[in-house]
């Protein structure tokens, strides 16, 4: 595929010219406009869902198709329909009544929620389906046109995208452009009038830094350590099956996949032996289950082994859950889940994410220790916690800072599209999803309509001040 740049960048700029045109001419898209291309990007997406499998399993090397249907392209179809269906409701002005000094008879004021214009999306390769139709279903909704940059990871997925949007939308409304790092870059430094970048935060710095030379605003949503806490109250089989099913979903290459898991002093041995237990019933034969995904790319399986190296020769214990055969691991990029015991602060996988099918297990006495642990890492995208003991659950929250929290699950908070997801701090700035996706990409305008009557007369508001000034001034400052 030609990743050469510089005619790539010239046509990223001449599209974002010609939406931001459009979008002057347009003015204001009515709710129906914002509806037809909600449904068209659904339409695409249901219509084609064997080719977005089959581009995706050519990218990772195997990706089951259910896995793809049920990650990457159910999430973005329920999305895109949630907005379709409740855009009418959001457009409405929002009413304010006003308190004095301006609140007389006859002034009104409202909130109305307007497109910010053109929005710029980069998309990951991990999940570039639904990482790219998602947050167009806020974007969409808004009123805005959009210009995708999708990950140069998954060439076939991409070109994919590219194709099927300029099929269904007409350029000044939606349009695709594929490229290497150097596009990316520049793309970030385009004048959009908002930016949307998901991916590792070390790249995430380097968007928003671009995006700085014209003052774009972004959203970032990011990764990073997602901690699990098993209380001592948890159902142990109900959590691991929910946390494996997690975490080994996509082989672990997912922002929102648990991290680390900590486990009361005398529950250790006991969730391992259910680990071991439930991956020899849901992965009985790694190397040829169809059921399991690879990793991206070779890069990934030499940074994997360089974390299990790492970790063993610091003292961890590794314990894999399955038998995978070497050449599986090599030639097929299937690297099976493990668990690491043992793991200290000084051991790479448990300062960087891990982004693998690697989880580190690690144990505890109080609460309290996990609560410091937690908080000598960056604030993570998710945090998650097994038990029914509400006392602990609360101070666990109160005393840890994440962008979402889920109790006796992971990750399927991300489908609650009443719910805003994003992160903060390393993990990401700016929650959408839904109505509040509405908001994130819409400019909330003030209008205020004053009334005929003379309130700058009334209150004594034209010099030379007197006495009627004072009187109103005494009325309102005051405790």
């Amino acid at each position: 595929m030609d990743y050469a740049c510089p005619d790539q960048a010239m046509e990223a700029q001449r599209l974002l010219l010609a939406q931001r045109a459009a979008v002057l001419a347009e003015g204001e898209a009515r709710a129906s406009v914002r509806i037809d291309r909600l449904q068209r990007a659904c339409d695409l997406l249901v219509s084609h869902q064997p080719a977005f499998c089959e581009a995706l399993e050519a990218d990772f090397g195997q990706r089951p198709a259910d896995a793809t249907r049920l990650l990457d392209i159910f999430p973005a179809v329920h999305a895109l329909k949630y907005a379709r269906r409740h855009v009418r409701r959001w457009m409405r002005p929002q009413r304010r009544r006003l308190g004095l000094p301006l609140g007389f008879p006859g002034v009104r004021a409202a909130i109305l929620h307007q497109p910010l214009g053109v929005v710029g999306l980069i998309s990951p390769w991990n999940f570039p389906v639904t990482l790219t139709f998602g947050p167009l279903a806020g974007i969409l909704a808004a009123g805005n046109r959009c210009l995708i940059k999708p990950s140069e990871m998954t060439p076939r997925t991409s070109e994919l995208i590219g194709q099927l949007v300029g099929r269904y939308f007409d350029a000044a409304e939606l349009a695709v452009v594929n490229g290497g790092t150097e596009l990316a870059r520049r793309f970030s430094s385009l004048p959009f009038d908002h930016l949307i970048f998901t991916g590792s935060t070390a790249v995430g710095r380097q968007v928003m830094a671009a995006a700085a030379e014209h003052l774009v605003p972004v959203t970032l949503e990011l990764g990073g350590k997602c901690p699990v806490v098993i209380g001592r109250s948890a159902d142990l089989v109900r959590a691991v099956d929910r946390i494996l099913l997690g975490k080994l979903a996509n082989a672990g290459q997912m922002c929102l996949a648990p991290d680390y898991v900590c486990v009361p002093r005398e529950r250790l041995d006991a969730f391992v032996q259910q680990a071991q237990r439930w991956a020899a019933r849901v992965y009985p034969d790694l190397a040829s289950n169809a059921d399991y995904t690879s990793l991206i790319d070779a890069g990934h399986v030499q940074r994997v082994d360089g974390l299990l190296a790492d970790a063993r020769a610091k003292g961890a214990q590794v314990i894999a859950l399955t038998d995978t055969p070497a050449s599986a691991g090599r030639e097929r990029r299937l690297v099976g889940p493990a668990l690491i015991l043992g793991a200290t602060e000084d051991m790479r996988v448990m300062q960087q994410e891990i982004f693998a099918p690697l989880l580190p297990v690690c144990s505890y006495d109080r609460i309290d220790e996990v609560i410091g642990a937690v908080n000598r890492r960056a604030r993570a995208l998710a945090l998650y916690y097994f038990g029914t003991d509400r006392a602990e659950e609360r101070e666990l929250l109160a005393h840890t800072r994440s962008g979402g929290v889920c109790v006796n699950d992971v990750a399927v908070h991300f489908l609650a599209e009443e719910l805003p997801f994003g992160g903060i701090g390393e993990s990401g700035m700016g929650g959408y999803h839904g109505e509040h996706g509405f908001h994130r990409f819409s400019h909330a305008r003030a209008v205020l309509r004053q009334t005929r009557f003379d309130i700058a007369g009334l209150i004594g508001l034209r010099p030379p001040y007197g006495a009627r000034l004072r009187r109103s001034l005494q009325l309102l400052i005051r405790r």
